[in-house]
C-alpha cells in the first residue's frame, strides 16, 4: 500500500501502542485515543514469551525490555497437601536459548508509549470512545471533536470494548494481583514461575517480574478467587485471607507481611470471547482482547496483542488496499488464535474451577505424563506461544530471541 492512511487507535494498551508505533513508522497518520486523564497501564506483572519478544525486537525494544525484566526458564506448581508436581514446563526441553520474561506491566507500557510518540503517533487522553461506524470510519464518544472520520479504526479497547457485539462469557474465577519486593531469603526460584494448588479451587503464584522504578527486583504475587467472593474479600478482615493463603503456601508468609491493606491487591476478572471475525466492515478492525479474550492460564494475552499489531501492520504494508489488508490480517492470525482459545478452554478448569474430577485426574496423571517424550518439548512450545507457527506466518523466523545473537529456527 503506497497511500498514507489516517488511522485511529482506540485504546492505549499493549496492542494499541504497538500498532500505533508500527503504523506511524510506515508513514500513516496515527491518533491514539484513551479514556484515562494520562496514559497508564492497568495490572501488575505479566510474562512475555518468544512470540511477544520477537515482535518487540521488530519495534527495537527488545534490549531495554529484557533489561527491565527477569528471565524465566521454568513454570512449575505443586498440589497440597501431597506436594506432588502437577505442572512442570521447562523451556530448555525445547531449546536451551528459549525463555520467558517476567516484567512489570508499567515497564512495558512506558517503553511502548515512548516508542509510539517517537514514531509520530499522537496520543489523546480523557477521550471515551463509545462507537465507530465501520463503513465511514467515524468515531463517536466523549471528548471527540465532531467529524472525526478515519480511513481505519483499530479497536484495541479490550474484552469490554463498546465497539464489539459478540457476547462475552465471564469466567468463574479471577485473581488478586500484587507487586512486591523480591525477598532476600532464597525461598523462591528467581528464574521460575511457581504455583501452589488445592484442587482447582485455590491457587497462589509467585512470578519474578523485573525491576520497578529503579527500586530493585520485584515479584508478582497472585491469588485465585471466585468472582462471587470478590466483594466479600474486600469487606472481610485482611488477616482472615492471609491465614488461608499461608495455609496453602507457608513460605509466602514473609511476602504477605508486606501487604497491609486490601488496596495493595487488585482484583482482575477474566472473560472468554472470540469474534467470528476481527473485521467489521472496511474501516473497523479488532485486535487483542477486543477480538479474542480468555483466562491468563497460558499467559498469552500481551503476546497475542503484540502479534496482532505486527500482523496488521504487515498486511497494511503489503496489500494493495485496506479491504485486502484486513482480509489478509484475518487469514494470518485466525488459525493461531483459535488454536490457543481452544487450549485455554481445555486447561482453565483443570487449574481454576469448582469441579472435582479434573483436579483429581490432574494430580494423578499430570506429572508422570508430562515427563514422557515428547510431552516436555510440546509443553514448552505451547507455553512459548509457537503452536501454529505464528512467527513464520509473519515472516519473522528465523528470529533473534535474545541479545546474544542466537536464532530460532
Amino acid at each position: 500500500m503506497t497511500e498514507s492512511l489516517h488511522i485511529a487507535v482506540a485504546g492505549a494498551g499493549v496492542g494499541g501502542l504497538a500498532a500505533a508505533t508500527l503504523l506511524a513508522r510506515d508513514g500513516h497518520r496515527v491518533r491514539v485515543f484513551d479514556r484515562f486523564e494520562s496514559p497508564r497501564p492497568v495490572g501488575s506483572g505479566l510474562m512475555l514469551q518468544l512470540t511477544g519478544l520477537t515482535v518487540l525486537g521488530q519495534l527495537g525494544l527488545r534490549e531495554p525490555i529484557e533489561a527491565a525484566g527477569t528471565r524465566i526458564g521454568r513454570l512449575w506448581g505443586l498440589t497440597t497437601p501431597s506436594m506432588k508436581p502437577v505442572l512442570d514446563v521447562r523451556f530448555s526441553a525445547w531449546r536451551d536459548d528459549v525463555f520467558a520474561l517476567g516484567i512489570q506491566r508499567s515497564a512495558l507500557f512506558d517503553a511502548l508509549l515512548r516508542s509510539a510518540s517517537a514514531a509520530g503517533a499522537e496520543v489523546f487522553t480523557s477521550t471515551v470512545v463509545t462507537g465507530a461506524d465501520a463503513q465511514t470510519g467515524q468515531l463517536k464518544g466523549n471528548g471527540l471533536a465532531s467529524g472525526n472520520r478515519f480511513d481505519l479504526v483499530i479497536d484495541a479497547m479490550g474484552a469490554k470494548s463498546p465497539l464489539t457485539t459478540t457476547p462475552r462469557r465471564d469466567l468463574g474465577y479471577g485473581a488478586l494481583w500484587a507487586t512486591l519486593p523480591w525477598p532476600g531469603c532464597g525461598t523462591f526460584d528467581p528464574a521460575a514461575l511457581e504455583q501452589r494448588y488445592r484442587a482447582a479451587r485455590q491457587m497462589a503464584g509467585v512470578m519474578p517480574s523485573g525491576v520497578a522504578d529503579g527500586n530493585g527486583q520485584t515479584l508478582t504475587y497472585f491469588w485465585s478467587l471466585h468472582t462471587r467472593n470478590a466483594d466479600d474479600w474486600y469487606r472481610n478482615p485482611l488477616n482472615r485471607w492471609k491465614q488461608e493463603a499461608i495455609a496453602l503456601w507457608p513460605e509466602t508468609e514473609r511476602l504477605l507481611d508486606g501487604i497491609e491493606s486490601h488496596d495493595q491487591l487488585a482484583f482482575a476478572r477474566y472473560r472468554h470471547r472470540t469474534h467470528a471475525t476481527p473485521v467489521a466492515g472496511p474501516r473497523l478492525v479488532h485486535i487483542g482482547d477486543a477480538w479474542h479474550a480468555t483466562s491468563p492460564q497460558l499467559g498469552q494475552g500481551a503476546n497475542m496483542a503484540l502479534l496482532d499489531a505486527c500482523a496488521l501492520a504487515h498486511c497494511l504494508r503489503d496489500a494493495p488496499d485496506t479491504v485486502e489488508a484486513l482480509k489478509r490480517y484475518r487469514h494470518l492470525r485466525d488459525p493461531h488464535i483459535r488454536r490457543y482459545q481452544a487450549m485455554s478452554r481445555l486447561f482453565t478448569p483443570v487449574y481454576q474451577g469448582d469441579g472435582r474430577l479434573l483436579p483429581f485426574l490432574r494430580d494423578r496423571l499430570a506429572a508422570p505424563l508430562s515427563r514422557v517424550w515428547p510431552a516436555p518439548r510440546l509443553l514448552a512450545g505451547l507455553v512459548a506461544g509457537t503452536f501454529g507457527r505464528p512467527l513464520e506466518r509473519l515472516g519473522l523466523a528465523p528470529a533473534v530471541i535474545d541479545s546474544r545473537d542466537k536464532t530460532h529456527d
